[in-house]
């Protein structure tokens, strides 16, 4: 995954490209200054690597994160979905002209996948057709195995899920929280395939329906990169139960296996 022109990126300390060194990834047309439970609500175009999964008969029930024009990464407990959207912002406006909806090909979810710890839940998805580039629809950067990311950094959340208020997607920074001290939190519950990012005070968090979606990083080069899968929480937004989401430097090298990215 290195490219000796990878360089010209400027990543400081990342050597890897995450898809050629001519992907435009992790890059935003719109950004701003300044809904997850307690987020606020994101704008067209502003996550344009946020994916809807929906099923039929139910609509969105789950997010995913464009990483190609063919591929999707999402959590492994997300597996019954028709059809994707990207380009959304607002679920009630599917036929808007900037949403592009998919069909999906096939589902690869990871072979270690626990679905009572929710170890390794992790999957890719393979689109029928490409989604098209545009300003609303773009691929966030995947990470080399080695990225670090370091305990107290703000990661991004988006995503449908459930809030006091409803309506459309929502984001929110929240603080990576070191393994040690989420265990605690969380009685031992977390693998070296997991991380746990929140507020310890409650009041911020992703819920139902925001399951996975993408926890992005913004690196210093202002390119944004995919540093976990929203997983799995105790409850929404509770004092001392920070959410938990696949650790995507820990589970690289499976992703790379099976889309070659």
């Amino acid at each position: 995954m290195s490219h000796p022109q990878c360089g010209k990126w400027g990543y400081p300390g990342v050597t890897e490209c995450p898809m050629s060194c001519s992907a435009d990834c992790g890059i935003r047309s719109y950004t701003r200054k300044s809904r997850i439970v307690g987020g606020q609500n994101s704008d067209v175009g502003e996550w344009p690597w946020q994916v809807s999964l929906h099923v039929r008969g139910q609509g969105h029930i789950c997010g995913a994160s464009l990483v190609s024009e063919s591929w999707l990464v999402s959590a492994a407990h997300c597996l019954h979905t028709a059809s994707t959207y990207l380009g959304l912002t607002d679920q009630g406006d599917l036929s808007n002209a900037n949403v592009q909806a998919r069909k999906i090909k096939r589902i690869i979810s990871h072979p270690y996948f626990n679905d009572y710890t929710y170890d390794y839940d992790i999957a890719v998805v393979e689109l029928q057709t490409p989604a098209t580039f545009s300003s609303f629809i773009q691929p966030i950067c995947l990470p080399d195995a080695t990225h670090s990311f370091p305990v107290g950094k703000d990661l991004w959340v988006t995503g449908w899920g459930a809030t006091a208020e409803g309506g459309g997607s929502g984001v929110d920074a929240l603080p990576y929280i070191g393994l040690t001290v989420c265990n605690q939190l969380l009685t031992d519950q977390l693998t070296p395939r997991m991380m746990c990012v929140g507020i310890l005070t409650g009041g911020v968090d992703a819920c139902q329906g925001d399951s996975g979606g993408p926890l992005v990083s913004v690196e210093p080069s202002s390119r944004m990169f995919l540093a976990g899968v929203v997983s799995w929480g105790d409850g929404c937004a509770q004092r001392n139960k920070p959410g938990v989401y696949s650790r995507l430097t820990s589970l690289r090298d499976w992703v790379q296996q099976q889309t070659g990215l």
